[in-house]
């Protein structure tokens, strides 16, 4: 390895290290920063005398930076990391509160197909399942699959209804309440309370 002016390497580091913290400003995450820190601390050992050997000081700052990031960076990033912002597109944006139609049985478990803007996409619920031929309403879209409610919960399967509370249908309540009323006068054994009792002969 060819001889270097210590001072000039010295200077390298230095530069390197205030170019890595500037480029952290157009591509943040703290890594950037992380390696000119490194960088910086590497010049200053060198400034006082120590890692004269331009190797050494290369693998110094390689894990120093690498220390600086893993114990560091989620610490700066909670305090600094700003915030996170997430866009819909157009085409979620439009497609939320669609309805669309059930071509396939679709649960929260197993994805079925929903038919939207004339072609079939893959679709699941929140909870409940949908049969072939419901309509369904779309909340979001999670990745290629779309996530729908039902826009009716009648359409729900009545094996799902009672586990996810949507009250009974009107046709129901009255096909119970007129079986309840039937088993509750057959259960009477066929006491009719108009009917006297039979006289008694009178010894």
């Amino acid at each position: 390895m060819m001889d270097l002016d210590p001072t000039l390497v010295t200077w390298l580091f230095v530069a390197a290290g205030f170019l890595l913290m500037l480029l952290e400003t157009v591509i943040p995450g703290g890594v950037a920063f992380f390696l000119g820190v490194g960088g910086l601390t590497v010049a200053g050992l060198r400034a006082v005398g120590l890692l004269v050997d331009p190797l050494t000081a290369i693998v110094v700052w390689a894990f120093l930076s690498a220390g600086l990031t893993i114990a560091l960076r989620p610490i700066a990033l909670r305090y600094f990391g700003g915030t996170i912002s997430i866009g819909l597109t157009d085409e979620d944006a439009e497609a939320m509160g669609q309805t669309v139609t059930v071509v396939e049985p679709v649960s929260a478990d197993d994805a079925g197909r929903i038919r939207f803007r004339g072609a079939t996409w893959d679709a699941r619920t929140v909870e409940g399942r949908l049969p072939d031929g419901a309509e369904a309403k779309i909340l979001y879209r999670d990745n290629l699959t779309w996530i729908v409610e039902p826009v009716d919960h009648s359409d729900l399967d009545a094996e799902f209804a009672d586990d996810i509370g949507v009250p009974p249908s009107r046709e129901e309540s009255a096909s119970s309440n007129r079986t309840s009323s039937e088993r509750s006068e057959g259960g009477g054994l066929n006491y009719d309370p108009s009917a006297s009792p039979p006289n008694r002969e009178r010894s």
